[in-house]
């Protein structure tokens, strides 16, 4: 069973990495406010864990203005969504006996 802890995305170790794509996978896409919301972080926080993910190709990020407004929302690329089903179907077979 050792072996099995290998199969986990070291991308998705921490917890917040984890709900961004938790809350990704289950939309088309999330502003940053409504994320921050969700989360329940703060702007610098969630702004560095979607960095993370961003940079291994897991979110992508749009922006852009409304009105005068800046609008920056997240989603999942095809790539993070293949990522994170590997990841949790690695926790399924940990949690199996």
């Amino acid at each position: 069973m050792k072996h099995l802890i290998h199969a986990l995305n070291k991308a998705f170790d921490h917890r917040v990495r984890l709900g961004v794509m938790a809350v990704l996978l289950a939309n088309d896409a999330v502003s940053f406010t409504d994320l921050k919301d969700v989360l329940d972080l703060t702007d610098g926080n969630l702004a560095s864990h979607v960095g993370a993910l961003e940079k291994a190709g897991y979110v992508q990020v749009r922006k852009q203005f409304i009105g005068k407004k800046p609008n920056t929302t997240y989603a999942a690329s095809a790539e993070g969504k293949a990522a994170f089903q590997q990841h949790l179907e690695a926790l399924e077979k940990l949690l199996r006996p």
